[in-house]
């Protein structure tokens, strides 16, 4: 699979903060990947910088050939073919739908225009709208046209920036699926910015997690819920909990006993354990005192606090029965675990 895109150690920064320094990835031609991170780690900076709307004080960003910038040297947004879909969708509401999405085809004889909007409408299922005010659609149809908008000029790379997070969650979870099939079918490489986990792993290929203008790990979702490079990405990504644990020769001794592990080293490490890994043990000397509990539908995930006051979660079926406040005798699961 050839590469479509490439950035090479590049920095931004506005006036003399800096947001990203010597950030480096590329994007295989026909891949969907996420840059993932919190508000203010410099995601959408960065996407900014690809589409030409930030200037680049070190590095290069290439697409195929074609150097797109580097400093001092910066192709105009509108001749990089890139297509972008925003946040608040942008659409323009003097212009109906097929308006909206006919708006880039400058240059096009009216049939050939007219073909291309017929064709976008059909692959959004908006053929009906054709005719419609922005204001007359739902958020999941506006997101539709523009998208339909971004696509039509034929980009070579289309660029997502939080493109759902106006939406109501089972909207943004149907759409989010829906957009992702139909940029395969078409193989459209495409780049989304969010600050959500879920739309990430469910939208792309491989993600990048973001902090303070640094990718900290690139791989696909099941490698970085799996193997996070860092107890900062598995922080980040939730659904466990990092604890203070050390190795010495080849015990890993936890706050729930010792465990054997593939390492020769005498060091302080961080833990992290899973819900799935944490299980209640009656006769378990290690126990910790059940906090709360939250139903979630498949399961219900338990808090419990250890004696030194640390937090941890579990998914075992069996502490739902059992009284809030209590101490429960836990035990923890040896297999996959990671400590840093």
């Amino acid at each position: 699979m050839s590469t479509l895109l490439t950035l090479s150690a590049i920095t931004c920064r506005y006036g003399q903060r800096q947001v990203c320094s010597e950030l480096s990835f590329s994007v295989n031609k026909g891949a969907i990947v996420s840059l993932l991170g919190s508000s203010g780690c410099g995601k959408t900076t960065v996407l900014r910088a690809i589409a030409g709307f930030e200037p680049l004080y070190a590095g290069q960003i290439r697409l195929g050939e074609r150097t797109l910038s580097s400093v001092g040297n910066q192709v105009p947004p509108e001749q990089r073919k890139i297509g972008m879909v925003f946040q608040d969708y942008a659409l323009f509401p003097h212009l109906t739908v097929a308006g909206n999405v006919g708006f880039g085809l400058h240059g096009k004889s009216a049939s050939e225009r007219q073909r291309i909007v017929t064709d976008m409408l059909a692959l959004t299922r908006l053929t009906d709208y054709a005719q419609a005010w922005p204001h007359q659609l739902s958020g999941g149809q506006q997101q539709r046209v523009a998208l339909a908008r971004a696509l039509a000029p034929e980009p070579e790379l289309l660029l997502l920036d939080e493109p759902f997070s106006n939406l109501d969650t089972a909207l943004r979870r149907s759409l989010c699926l829906e957009i992702r099939e139909l940029l395969k079918a078409r193989g459209i490489t495409a780049i989304l910015v969010t600050h959500d986990q879920s739309e990430a792993f469910s939208m792309a290929d491989e993600v990048g997690v973001m902090a303070d203008g640094h990718i900290l790990q690139w791989a696909s979702p099941q490698t970085l819920y799996l193997q996070p490079s860092s107890a900062q990405v598995a922080r980040f990504l939730g659904q466990g909990h990092v604890l203070a644990a050390t190795v010495h020769g080849n015990q890993l001794h936890t706050p729930f006993g010792s465990i054997t592990v593939a390492s020769t080293a005498n060091r302080a490490v961080e833990l992290l354990i899973r819900p799935s890994q944490l299980r209640y043990h009656a006769s378990s000397p290690y126990q910790a005192q059940l906090n709360s509990r939250s139903f979630q539908g498949a399961l219900t995930l338990s808090t419990l606090q250890l004696a030194d006051g640390s937090l941890v979660q579990s998914d075992d079926p069996a502490l739902a029965q059992l009284p809030l406040n209590s101490l429960v005798g836990l035990a923890l699961s040896p297999s996959d675990l990671q400590f840093f």
